[in-house]
């Protein structure tokens, strides 16, 4: 009796630990896939998500898993020495390889019978693609010599020639027009080839490096984990949203990796080796024209954010809510780009949805409007955001005017406010200084005997209302200052002509 007893509490034991191990291996509905790679995002060679993969990139292999979220463009990726398979059972990708002629020629043809409707088909194509080829040709030169003519640089899709460019990899999927930088596993692949060369800048959301990739220069934006929430906003921003454009910061790639047994937080993009507005300006001086374009440059990037895009490729409308002179790029051409997107807004009137994130931070305080620094800014209505940028936008300007040459007098750079408050100022020395005594930041007498610097400077004073509706909208800067720049042209080549 007691030996059968036993038997009976072995055999549910056994029972018991049967449905377990099933229970766990199929654990939240996910796969368990094979695990190869050097990130340290395995756990004894193995990992769970909605589909498993493995990749070959010249050589280089990889297994994984990743969620279906973006199954499209992680597993329909295709080009030379680049190769993806994706399946969906328990560790399909543990065996699998490349096809052995990835590459290698094309199979011939060997069925004669098939060589003449082939080699039509093949003349059409042909045919169809040099028309589409010599079509978009002389659309793109009628369109250059249109923005040439108006000297709207908010027109401008393809990279100037004078800046990097990153290889036929970065040419095929970046210039489409997606503006969301290479597929994602295209993107891991790629941060692991980059070089870290030179730190080139620090701050509190951590380290900029100089980093080299198939041979060019790329910047690298190393977050610390304290900062993660920026990091994540600026992924999340750039790989859904149409934010290509010549005035923001060219996005490549982002990616998590794992140095020295701890994980670092990375995001690729163009390297500028002029540096941000505010290095520039400490070292150089501009003449009116210059200061004049770059001005512009900086308010084009500013309308392409605050504009919603409807079409088949969607852009919601986006404020920065952290624009200053740091924040933005100098390119080798004279203009800027706006950069660092982690504290941005989303919004979208033809979804109608708002999306402010979930960072703590909340900006720089010696950039902060008067409504954000007594609270009573509307944090449920976009327009309240856009006009809080459009105040930064007019305190960049003053730190670009105060470095342009008039009547050969220049002022050294100094921050905005300088003079009231002191060099990391408290959310109360601002609020003070910006909303009780309602203060603006000096204006040198000499900008106003030249007809550029005046403008800009009526600019600024109509971007520093204290009520935020009375602000000029980023379109209405646009405009006025290329209009401004129109005028300026002609009368430099009516002086030309004159001489």
């Amino acid at each position: 009796m007691g030996s059968s007893a036993l038997l009976t509490v072995v055999l549910v034991r056994a029972l018991l630990w049967i449905f377990a191990v099933h229970a766990e291996s199929e654990e939240d509905g996910k796969l368990l896939c094979t695990c190869e790679n050097i990130k340290g995002t395995c756990v004894n060679g193995t990992c769970r998500g909605d589909i498993c993969f493995y990749t070959w990139v010249r050589g280089d292999e990889e297994r994984g898993c990743f969620s279906a979220a973006n199954y499209k463009e992680q597993c329909l990726t295709s080009f030379d020495g680049f190769y993806v398979n994706c399946c969906k059972t328990h560790q399909c990708n543990a065996l699998t390889k490349p096809p052995p002629d990835i590459n290698g020629p094309p199979p011939d043809v060997s069925r004669p019978e098939l060589w003449i409707p082939v080699s039509l088909m093949l003349l059409i194509m042909t045919a169809s693609v040099c028309g589409l080829v010599l079509f978009l040709h002389f659309r793109k030169a009628h369109c250059r010599l249109k923005n040439a003519e108006d000297h709207d640089v908010t027109m401008l899709k393809v990279p100037n020639g004078e800046d990097p460019t990153y290889g036929e990899i970065f040419d095929e999927f970046c210039t489409s027009g997606s503006g969301t930088g290479l597929p994602y596993l295209v993107q891991r692949t790629m941060a692991r080839q980059i070089s870290l060369v030179e730190c080139v800048g620090k701050g509190r959301y951590g380290e900029v490096w100089r980093g080299t990739w198939m041979g060019e220069s790329v910047a690298v934006k190393i977050f610390s984990s304290r900062d993660e929430q920026s990091w994540f906003r600026e992924t999340e921003i750039y790989n859904t949203v149409q934010l290509r454009h010549d005035n923001i910061l060219g996005f490549i790639a982002s990616d998590m990796t794992s140095k020295n047994s701890s994980t670092q937080l990375w995001l690729v993009t163009h390297f500028h080796e002029l540096g941000s507005l505010y290095d520039f300006l400490q070292y150089s001086s501009l003449e009116p024209e210059s200061c004049l374009r770059m001005c512009l440059s900086v308010a084009c990037g500013l309308v392409h954010l605050h504009t919603e895009i409807v079409s088949s490729q969607e852009k919601p409308a986006i404020a920065h809510r952290d624009l200053k002179s740091r924040n933005i790029l100098v390119k080798r051409n004279g203009q800027c780009c706006i950069a660092d997107l982690g504290l941005a807004v989303i919004h979208s009137q033809s979804h109608d949805y708002l999306d402010v994130g979930n960072n703590p931070r909340v900006g720089t305080k010696r950039y902060m409007a008067p409504e954000v620094l007594d609270e009573t800014i509307r944090m449920e209505v976009f327009e309240s955001y856009k006009q809080t940028d459009i105040w930064a936008l007019g305190l960049v300007f003053w730190e670009i005017s105060r470095r342009t040459i008039v009547n050969g007098i220049v002022e050294e750079y100094r921050p905005p406010f300088f003079d009231q408050v002191p060099l990391d100022p408290s959310f109360e020395e601002m609020k003070k200084v910006v909303c009780v005594d309602q203060q603006r930041p000096c204006l040198h007498n000499r900008l106003h005997s030249h007809p550029i610097l005046t403008a800009i400077v009526k600019i600024m004073k109509e971007c520093w209302y204290q009520s935020p509706p009375a602000r000029l909208t980023a379109l209405r800067v646009r405009k006025t200052l290329s209009k401004l720049d129109n005028e300026s042209d002609f009368c430099i080549e009516k002086l030309k002509r004159d001489i």
